[in-house]
């Protein structure tokens, strides 16, 4: 099949769908060096995406763009049809953007149970007053809030270790804590940067299973991973990011024969 085929054929199986979350010509320039030039995909909605691409490809510029980390040069970066680009962080969280680091960020002098609890979103408890004057509320909202941290603990398969400290868990049960810490926000899509990288093959498995499991419940995932064949058995469709523009997109088994992307990857894939 040739280039323009694939092509052809990825635009085809990526238009019609229910788009969750749009990326639209965001560019993205740090002095005279153009991070992201043009980024143009959709991610639909309760889909597993892969983001890949070579070293320097833009793919966690991009990821920090659409989470309100950088603000983009140009382009419109929107959620459930809404503009998000520009918002801080914050604001992109609360409206339903969950997002991990390659290095996990933990609170690594609290208890994995009290790093679930934190990083629910709304608790009335929250505010200076509410302990006084709405008691009966905060105690119910409470109650709810320790049944979600056990929930989610036992769908992490991380019961066991609820009461140990962050900062006594190995890597990979560092970032199954920290997609629990996004999970306790309720997000719309899930956004992992890097979720398996450096983690054993036993977690790694874990991990995946999980995020299966979560999409087999209607959760719309994105991650960057360098695991070809990650990517290749776990996504729906896959965006290939190269020197900032989006080089193909569409489902796995068409992108991997995209002349385009093998030319992009000779000469290794790391990031």
């Amino acid at each position: 099949m040739s280039a323009d085929d694939t092509a052809a054929a990825a635009g085809a199986a990526t238009t019609g769908g229910d788009a969750l979350l749009e990326v639209d010509d965001v560019v993205k320039t740090f002095g005279g060096l153009v991070a992201v030039d043009g980024a143009t995909f959709d991610v639909e909605r309760a889909s597993i995406t892969g983001l890949i691409g070579p070293n320097g490809a833009g793919k966690s510029t991009l990821f920090n763009c659409i989470t309100g980390v950088h603000r983009p040069d140009s382009g419109a970066v929107r959620l459930n049809g809404d503009e998000i680009q520009g918002l801080s962080p914050t604001a992109v969280a609360r409206r339903g953007v969950g997002r991990t680091f390659q290095t996990p960020k933990t609170f690594r002098g609290m208890t994995v149970r009290e790093n679930l609890a934190f990083a629910a979103k709304g608790q009335t408890g929250e505010r200076a007053l509410a302990p006084l004057l709405r008691a009966g509320t905060v105690r119910s909202e409470e109650r709810d809030l320790q049944e979600r941290v056990d929930e989610t603990l036992a769908f992490l398969e991380l019961d066991h270790l609820a009461d140990e400290y962050g900062s006594a868990l190995s890597g990979g049960q560092r970032k199954l804590l920290e997609l629990g810490r996004v999970l306790m926000m309720d997000p719309e899509i899930i956004m992992l940067d890097e979720p398996v990288a450096g983690v054993n093959p036993s977690l790694t498995d874990d991990l995946l299973d999980r995020l299966e499991e979560l999409n087999d419940r209607g959760r719309t995932i994105l991650f960057i991973e360098h695991d070809m064949d990650v990517v290749m058995g776990h996504c729906d469709r896959v965006v290939v990011m190269h020197n900032g523009k989006t080089l193909a997109s569409g489902p796995p088994e068409i992108v991997q024969e995209d002349e385009r992307v093998v030319e992009a990857y000779l000469g290794g894939y790391d990031e």
